[in-house]
């Protein structure tokens, strides 16, 4: 029986250097068990860029026989499944039982303390976002709030929206004239939006481009007073995307068919 570290960190030293581990997995050891350092002083272990370069608390390794040691231990566990991957709690949690488990071979310890340690169950996921209309309540262009508006009330297919002329539009009656090729109708966020987007504008295309249209244009998709040209669906798409990234968990944006989703709409 070899002597016993003072200090927790010094006992990590020593079981690393006798476990059977290749480098790459005693470096995930070292993080995962200095981690448990924090709970045992009753306090939140550190995460993210904090935890990087974060030096441990200092422990003595027999604070481990403490009799509310499991406790802060599991008070820690739970606090970390607030942040961390289940994947994550499981390699933690591992790294653990191993390491008291080998300690209390040692004895160094005389009781193991992560025996009853259990995953705790993963939080319920919280009900998603109503994406339509956390997207209508960006602060964002009129031109890309009208059209967003648009697809949302109308429920029309982009291309159907972006292929629309000024001529094609009954603003007072909120939907398209007969003589359109796709009937559509939109609600009070549209019209408040619509009459502002084509101020000034008679004919041409309803959503035009921010720059002037290259020469080779055809007339159909150019506006005849700004000379710009026809919003492409690919255009609307990456505008939508880029918006909505901040509002997206995984930090991509969403797409336009975000736009449909239901549960009640803001108005302008």
């Amino acid at each position: 029986m070899s002597t016993a570290p003072v200090e927790y960190g010094a006992a990590v030293d020593r079981y690393l250097t006798e476990a059977d581990l290749g480098p790459a997995s005693r470096r995930v050891y070292r993080v995962s068990l200095l981690g448990w350092a924090w709970p045992l002083v009753g306090r939140r272990t550190p995460t993210g860029r904090d935890r990087r370069g974060a030096r441990p608390p200092a422990v003595p390794l027999a604070s481990l026989d403490d009799p509310e040691t499991p406790e802060c231990l599991r008070r820690g566990l739970t606090d970390r499944s607030m942040t961390a991957q289940p994947s994550t709690l499981i390699r933690e949690l591992a790294c653990l039982r191993a390491a008291t488990a080998w300690w209390l071979a040692q004895g160094w310890i005389t009781a193991d303390p992560a025996l009853g340690l259990a995953q705790p169950p993963a939080p319920t996921p919280p009900r998603p976002p109503n994406r339509a209309r956390a997207a209508l309540a960006l602060r964002a262009p009129l031109r890309e709030l009208t059209l967003w508006y648009f697809l949302h009330e109308s429920r029309a297919p982009v291309e159907h929206v972006l292929a629309l002329d000024i001529d094609h539009l009954d603003l007072p009656a909120r939907h398209t004239r007969p003589g359109a090729t796709t009937r559509l109708s939109w609600g009070e966020g549209t019209a408040r939006l619509l009459p502002l987007l084509l101020a000034g504008r008679t004919a041409g295309p309803v959503f035009v481009t921010a720059r002037r249209a290259p020469a080779t244009t055809p007339p159909a998709d150019r506006c005849p007073v700004t000379g710009r040209g026809r919003l492409s669906y690919r255009r609307a798409a990456e505008l939508f995307t880029a918006a909505t990234s901040p509002l997206d968990p995984s930090g991509r944006g969403w797409t336009l068919l975000a736009l449909r989703d239901r549960d009640g709409t803001a108005t302008p």
